[in-house]
């Protein structure tokens, strides 16, 4: 398996497992299926905001997932905490590519000084808690009923990774 940034010829590959993920899994909330157009603006931001795409592939160059990571939340006091996601196809899961998507994703984070990592994951969706759990993230949150698909409520298991011990940052007023 090789591992590698993801480039703009990637995103059909990605639209792709992001809308089967749509259809067919409760692990991203909406009905919506995305376009290339979409796709091309969520690689734009990530990528001009400095956070990673990264790809999973096959000897055989065939892209078997993406990982990502982006801001937790807007407010500059979430500035060291950052939010990942983690889509593998469907004829790869539980083959290594989640895991090794997962770990780089936490190399990164650390190298790039982040405090925190969150995954929010479909509580129902035992296989990605306990991948998370073998690298060290803990549960510290459980919100039933905050989202809805396939005709029933769903609950949200929030799951973090503390990756340094580091000081807080130096309070400052922004004016």
């Amino acid at each position: 398996m090789n591992l590698r940034r993801a480039i703009k010829s990637d995103l059909p590959a990605l639209l792709e497992i992001h809308n089967d993920a749509v259809k067919s899994l409760a692990a991203i909330w909406t009905d919506a299926l995305e376009t290339l157009e979409d796709r091309e603006n969520w690689f734009d931001k990530r990528t001009a905001g400095g956070f990673p795409i990264i790809i999973a592939e096959n000897s055989q160059g065939e892209i078997l997932g993406y990982g990502s990571y982006g801001p937790f939340r807007e407010k500059s006091g979430y500035d060291k905490t950052l939010e990942h996601s983690v889509y593998i196809r469907p004829e790869a899961q539980g083959k290594g590519a989640g895991s090794a998507l997962l770990q780089v994703l936490i190399v990164l984070a650390k190298q790039d000084q982040y405090h925190v990592l969150i995954g929010a994951i479909d509580s129902e969706n035992k296989g990605s808690i306990r991948l998370h759990e073998r690298y060290g993230f803990k549960v510290t949150g459980e919100l039933p009923q905050v989202g809805f698909k396939f005709g029933r409520w769903l609950d949200l298991t929030l799951m973090t990774l503390i990756l340094n011990d580091d000081e807080a940052p130096v309070a400052y007023i922004h004016k």
